[in-house]
């Protein structure tokens, strides 16, 4: 049985891969992020305190648990944030690629590294994985930057692009559009919502299991993962609205250009999955069977 590391295991991908792997027994894991666990199950999978940032750190940690594969879901990914502060965005997009593809060189780890379908300006999603990049805002930009290290390395290893992605999971430190637009509506709060943005929401359990995927099928190169339905956010937000009944007068459509963010949003994204499904097995659900599960999931926590 292999035994992977995870980066940023107290995030929502993070997380749903402690999950799975808890759930389903394919492979050994190693679960690290900075701080303490916020996992709720302590059993089944060891945890290592690790700052991706710290190198030391970085090699103790690989050193002591001998993964045969590191899945990188630990990144700096507020659009705004990383436009207001490249240095530390840079830091966590690249620099610490280049430690972890350093260390996976040199002691032949296979590295599955996540990357986003804002590598892309929007100009003509949905995207294949061939199709050039051209990032519009600092983001975008620090994941390409990690993408050429990839692909211009001797590891053995895969960029998983996605989309968009939602979920629940134990002390979330952030929020995701889906549980955002059904807590507003739910207290009945109006919501701004754009109308001029088009993408492909990914449920997390999706992609958790194409990043095992990977690992399993020893994938190498570029793969597009996404949920299949493509639409625009305010139609996401409306289809939220009508899975659990909410009044959908209160979501205010607006053009993104309205919003003054300090970061370029590209318009349409989205991607073509047929090769990810081929060699992957890859299997997403639609967005409505995402709201589902996500729905179940929250009943059994209540």
């Amino acid at each position: 049985m292999k035994t992977i590391l995870t980066t940023g295991s107290n995030g929502l991908l993070g997380q749903k891969l402690t999950e799975k792997v808890l759930a389903e027994e394919r492979v050994k894991l190693v679960a690290t992020s900075k701080g303490e666990n916020r996992y709720p199950v302590i059993n089944g999978y060891e945890y290592a305190e690790m700052d991706i940032l710290n190198i030391v750190q970085v090699r103790a940690v690989i050193e002591r648990h001998k993964p045969d594969a590191i899945i990188n879901t630990a990144a700096m990914t507020n659009v705004d944030t990383c436009e207001a502060n490249k240095e530390l965005c840079r830091q966590l997009n690249v620099d610490a690629v280049q430690n972890l593809l350093s260390l996976c060189e040199e002691k032949n780890i296979q590295l599955i590294h996540l990357s986003t379908d804002f590598v892309f300006d929007g100009a003509d999603g949905p995207y294949k994985e061939e199709d050039a990049v051209n990032p519009v805002s600092y983001y975008g930009e620090s994941k390409v930057m990690a993408e050429e290290l990839l692909k211009n390395s001797k590891a053995n290893c895969a960029i998983l692009r996605t989309i968009l992605v939602y979920g629940i999971t134990n002390d979330m430190s952030r929020s995701n559009i889906v549980l955002w637009a059904k807590g507003a509506l739910e207290k009945a709060s109006p919501i701004n919502v754009v109308n001029d943005q088009w993408r492909m929401p990914t449920l997390a359990e999706d992609l958790a299991e194409a990043c095992l995927l990977a690992v399993e099928k020893n994938a190498k190169g570029i793969y597009h993962v996404s949920g299949k339905d493509y639409m625009s956010i305010a139609d996401l937000v409306r289809k939220v609205a009508d899975y659990w009944g909410l009044d959908q007068s209160f979501i205010n459509e607006i053009s993104s250009t309205s919003l003054n963010q300090a970061a370029k949003r590209p318009i349409r994204t989205g991607f073509v999955l047929d090769k990810t499904i081929k060699d992957l097995d890859y299997r997403p659900h639609s967005f409505e069977e995402g709201l589902a599960i996500l729905d179940q999931q929250m009943k059994k926590d209540n």
